[in-house]
């Protein structure tokens, strides 16, 4: 068992005051705080190695090349991929959305041919699908949710499945509610009917062990921010057969093989989905939060990430005219959420909580959550969300509470 507070010190961030209080952060769904050692290696690979990758021969490009490539295969190993060519970077689970949304619609799909999502994807998961429907005239259809924010027939969709249905797109665990959607089921079925299945990992990387192979999903999109890296960095899984299948998503140096004026021909996987430099420090700091989250261990932090939801949930009920949405669990293990916990107080307006909590020291997440779908199912303009990651404690919760007791009554 670790010592929380040893891992906090990692962190330095999180000893910082705000407003003369101690900082109790908890938007991590948003993004996570970073550790020292993800920190130390970007700024050592900017100060001692710094070379583009991928051209030149000179020392310190293959340096940095090595250090790339690296980062990529540690990638594969932390989602058990079967092959580094099935490992594509990008900026982040938004852009791995609208790559896989632009190339499979373009090579895969005709006008009338449907898109399959939830009803409570976030934004990215949605507009990249619109954008080809206003493009080539595709539909995009969601299969709903439950007024407790789980999947309408969850175990079997097959009644939302059409002979126009060319693919299912779905969040592993929602941003806003925590559920956590069964996606091996959601898999299976819509293999048994030939369609591949792309899940959004934002929400679920960070938080459990993920094995592509096992869930045997067609592709796997997740950031690296969400889960102790640094920003701009992202990661596209796609399993080999299909990655070949795809046309380029951008053009430009890197991800070509030869270009004349007639024609151009592409790189091999990866690296025809990869054009221009990428941000290869960043990728190095990536395979470090990777390290760091290995080195605590990936049991551990689910664990105790769940431990925190369910105190979480058992605590925000004792407070009068609170209204949790999702999954709510008190007092056993929280099996079908994770990590995330979206709430309302009365009549008290979700960014004057969260205004008033700022005040206090304790940073949490107010609005829409980039789903404003799932808000208007929900009937509601945004909530409070609290979201908790390896480092926090039953103590920032118990701070939580009280903060909003305190908030309350001064409305």
């Amino acid at each position: 068992m670790y010592d929380i507070n040893k891992i906090r010190e990692d962190f330095p961030i999180l000893s910082r005051e705000v407003y003369g209080k101690p900082l109790v952060y908890l938007d991590n769904a948003a993004t996570t705080q970073k550790p020292l050692c993800v920190l130390d290696a970007m700024r050592d690979e900017y100060l001692n190695v710094n070379a583009n990758v991928h051209r030149g021969v000179h020392y310190l490009s293959q340096q940095a090349t090595d250090l790339h490539e690296a980062a990529r295969e540690k990638v594969r190993q932390f989602i058990n991929a079967k092959k580094i060519e099935e490992i594509v970077f990008t900026r982040g689970t938004t852009e791995a959305i609208n790559l896989v949304a632009s190339s499979f619609c373009e090579s895969q799909m005709k006008a009338g041919d449907e898109v399959l999502v939830t009803e409570m994807e976030h934004h990215s998961n949605i507009v990249s699908w619109q954008l080809q429907a206003q493009r080539l005239g595709i539909v995009v259809k969601h299969l709903p949710i439950t007024d407790d924010g789980r999947l309408v027939g969850c175990n079997d969709i097959t009644d939302y499945i059409t002979p126009r249905t060319k693919l299912i797109s779905i969040a592993h665990v929602s941003n806003v509610l925590g559920t956590i959607n069964p996606v091996e089921d959601i898999i299976k079925i819509a293999h048994e009917h030939d369609i591949p299945v792309l899940v959004d990992g934002a929400q679920s990387a960070p938080h459990m062990k993920i094995d592509v192979q096992a869930m045997d999903c067609d592709f796997f999109a997740f950031s690296g921010h969400k889960m102790y890296g640094p920003t701009g960095i992202g990661v596209l899984y796609g399993k080999e057969e299909w990655l070949e299948k795809l046309p380029p998503y951008q053009g430009g140096g890197e991800m070509i093989d030869k270009v004349t004026w007639e024609k151009t021909t592409f790189e091999r996987l990866p690296f025809k989905f990869e054009a221009g430099t990428p941000d290869y420090v960043a990728t190095h700091g990536l395979a470090k939060a990777i390290d760091y989250m290995t080195s605590v261990g990936l049991d551990f932090i689910e664990a105790h990430e769940k431990e925190l939801t369910r105190y979480c949930m058992e605590q925000l009920q004792t407070i009068d005219g609170m209204h949790i949405y999702g999954p709510v669990v008190s007092g056993s293990p929280v099996d079908n959420k994770d990590a995330v916990v979206s709430f309302n107080v009365g009549d008290i307006h979700h960014l004057d909580m969260g205004t008033l909590l700022d005040r206090l020291g304790i940073a949490v997440r107010t609005g829409h959550h980039c789903a404003q779908p799932l808000m208007d199912r929900l009937g509601i303009s945004g909530t409070v969300r609290a979201s908790f990651a390896l480092y926090n404690t039953k103590e920032e919760i118990d701070a939580l509470v009280a903060g909003i007791r305190r908030v309350s009554q001064m409305f």
